[in-house]
């Protein structure tokens, strides 16, 4: 007899449906269907794809507690990242819109630099095979996929042009006892093999060229940002920009020089450097958590369009901070992550 089980999942806003095949969260089945929902982290970590369940029944799955409180689990909320339905379900959640040209791939590619930038960064560039094509929006991410069918997702810090001519471009920070870090920094040469999947991730540009925008990256959270910051300001020069970059200390502001020669050529942009645990004695930025700097800089962000990409702790501190200094909530865009260590099967 067979075990296989499919449910149909409903969305009530865009009455669309589609099957969930067995051990399927709702993302898997919904992008194998060519639909894109909101979501970011796809472990449970980040709360991007936290969606009202309407009717029906799911298995919620394993997340971390920031990200689906005991309250809003009792509200009909769930994760559609860690959701298995039990049976034929509806939600209500937004559809993006986005190129049709995105497909999610499995893909070889062969490492073309390895360039420690920091004493725990390493900028990593992945060639993929001369005439295939991986289209992918910026800010997006891919899973590196490991032997063992581990993986470790990192986010693209160029734009789909660049990574055409020099590969995909990713900023690895070290994590003690990572699995697949501590080769990057110890083992990995050039020219080695990988094999990739995406590209993932709903983090991606969607503000008019004549909107501010803030932007707030927390550690190698930068990676998504600067794409973000290469396609504003390719698409229109003079885009108003203010980017707060918040870092243990000057050395893991691993691209400032890169973010001052765009100073120099473009007049809306800011630069606002944040040093929490170590500085030197002429600093000129700011210090302490970088959602505090923020807040020092701008009673009233209501006029922004606001990104923000690191790690749970620090996104939820902007996003609850900012609200309070008038952040329109859905003008509120972000990536958050957590560092993967040995034996974990996903993160950043």
């Amino acid at each position: 007899m067979s075990n296989f089980v499919s449910y149909r999942i409903t969305n009530i806003r865009t009455n669309t449906s589609f099957q969930c095949e067995n051990n399927e969260s709702v993302i898997d089945a919904a992008l194998r269907d060519q639909r894109i929902y909101p979501y970011g982290c796809r472990n449970g970590s980040c709360g991007a794809c936290k969606t009202k369940l309407i009717n029906g029944e799911v298995d919620h799955g394993n997340y971390a507690e920031h990200a689906l409180t005991a309250i809003e689990k009792n509200q009909g909320m769930v994760l559609l990242c860690q959701a298995h339905p039990l049976c034929d379900i509806e939600i209500d959640v937004e559809e993006i819109r986005s190129s049709t040209d995105i497909r999610i791939k499995m893909m070889p590619c062969r490492i073309t630099r390895l360039d420690p930038v920091a004493q725990d960064v390493m900028l990593m560039s992945l060639a993929i095979p001369k005439g295939q094509q991986f289209h992918f929006l910026p800010g997006q991410y891919i899973d590196i996929v490991l032997r063992d069918g581990q993986r470790r997702s990192f986010s693209i810090s160029n734009l789909p042009h660049e990574a055409v001519e020099t590969g995909l471009e990713l900023h690895v920070r070290r994590v003690p006892d990572g699995r697949f870090t501590s080769r990057v920094f110890g083992g990995l040469r050039l020219r080695d093999l990988l094999r990739f999947e995406g590209p993932f991730g709903t983090y991606f540009l969607n503000s008019e060229p004549d909107t501010k925008l803030l932007m707030i990256a927390g550690g190698t959270g930068f990676a998504p940002i600067m794409a973000l910051i290469k396609q504003a300001l390719d698409r229109h020069p003079e885009t108003r920009i203010h980017l707060f970059w918040g870092a243990r200390d000057e050395q893991d502001l691993y691209m400032n020089d890169w973010i001052l020669n765009r100073l120099h050529n473009h007049s809306g942009l800011q630069y606002t450097p944040v040093l929490s645990d170590r500085w030197p004695e002429d600093w000129q930025g700011e210090t302490g958590f970088v959602h505090e700097a923020v807040c020092r800089h701008y009673n009233n962000v209501s006029g922004f369009d606001v990104y923000a990409s690191g790690p749970p702790i620090m996104v939820d501190c902007v996003r609850d901070h900012l609200l309070g200094q008038g952040m329109n909530p859905d003008r509120f865009h972000f990536d958050s992550f957590e560092f993967a260590p040995r034996n974990s099967n996903s993160a950043k």
